[in-house]
């Protein structure tokens, strides 16, 4: 087949708004999505808003409304579907079950179309069944709700965003950037994820979930920080690491430093370390012509054995799949 017949298609993001939108959260589909451009210019994603009644107002959380130009049947045309958080979902939100307007909306969407949500948006995904019976996760706050209306839902308060698969689901805000730079990611690789972050000015992938954000009594004072730890480490991912390593970094203990990075993280040092190391191998894979042992090699994971488990953990894919998917010489570079 002739590939250079087939006309260039962007793939479009269709943003559905409820009325009580919260605006920050409906601007992140549009900067993140809106950026990335292969190499002749041309926008890997076109975003579209769509509401579940025809065009026309409807409000947000601010003391500003919003006119969509476009109806529910927008939906029927997405290769992915985002709901934004809202505060006036009424009785998803109340009793799990969607409104008629709000179902019939969602008809539309045709069958594997992607569905993400953000924030509570995640309310809408459950109480149309979409996630019964897989893992989810939403704003701390609200995890405990989610849980008690959705029982076949198994939430995970302590994560940033889930990705299963064709359902993705992320924690509050500033989480929802997370959620769309991991979906470029999956879509076209680190590179470009990267590129988009830079012009936006948030760190590509951030450590740890949840559990740094949730309110805990303030440190004394004159507490360390393990920044310089992690800085050091690092620098250095090639090499052996030991805990007691990092712990001497800061001059602390083992057990002093491994709990304190947890608070300020959200994970352990070894899964900190494991992270990093992924998103090392990720890196190379997509940017060089190394070796999959030479990669496991400068990523830390010392045998080539040992790299294919983690990604295959972290990503459900082997060092050569990745490979075969992201590093295609530049077809998905973003243009300055």
């Amino acid at each position: 087949m002739d590939t250079a017949a087939v006309p260039f298609r962007p793939h479009r993001v269709v943003v559905l708004v409820l009325d009580g939108v919260l605006p920050f959260e409906l601007g992140i589909p549009h900067r993140i999505f809106g950026r990335p451009k292969d190499t002749q210019g041309r926008r890997l994603y076109e975003v579209v808003t769509c509401s579940v009644r025809p065009p026309g107002t409807v409000d947000t959380d601010a003391d500003f409304a919003l006119h969509v130009g476009h109806g529910p049947e927008m939906l029927a045309t997405a290769d992915t579907v985002i709901i934004p958080a809202s505060y006036e979902l009424g009785p998803v939100q109340e009793k799990g079950v969607l409104t008629d307007e709000l179902a019939a909306a969602l008809a539309h969407i045709r069958p594997g179309t992607r569905l993400a949500s953000i924030c509570t948006g995640v309310y809408v995904v459950a109480a149309a069944g979409y996630l019964d019976g897989r893992p989810a996760t939403t704003h701390w706050a609200d995890a405990d709700r989610l849980q008690r209306l959705f029982p076949r839902v198994r939430v995970d308060p302590g994560v940033l965003f889930i990705d299963d698969g064709d359902v993705l689901t992320s924690a509050g805000v500033a989480a929802g950037i997370d959620l769309c730079l991991h979906m470029v990611r999956r879509d076209h690789g680190t590179a470009v994820a990267n590129e988009v972050a830079r012009h936006t000015v948030v760190p590509p992938h951030r450590d740890g979930g949840q559990a740094q954000y949730i309110e805990r009594p303030l440190p004394e004072p004159q507490q360390a920080s393990t920044t310089t730890a992690r800085a050091w480490a690092l620098g250095r991912l090639h090499e052996p690491i030991q805990l007691r390593d990092m712990a001497e970094q800061v001059a602390m203990s083992v057990r002093t430093f491994t709990r304190r990075f947890r608070e300020e993280v959200g994970v352990s040092p070894g899964q900190w370390l494991t992270q990093q190391r992924v998103e090392r191998a990720r890196h190379l894979l997509e940017s060089t012509g190394l070796s999959v042992d030479q990669v496991a090699h400068d990523a830390g994971f010392g045998t080539a054995q040992s790299m294919r488990q983690h990604l295959q953990a972290a990503l459900g894919v082997t060092p050569t799949a990745y490979r075969r998917t992201f590093r295609t010489e530049g077809s998905t570079a973003v243009r300055r």
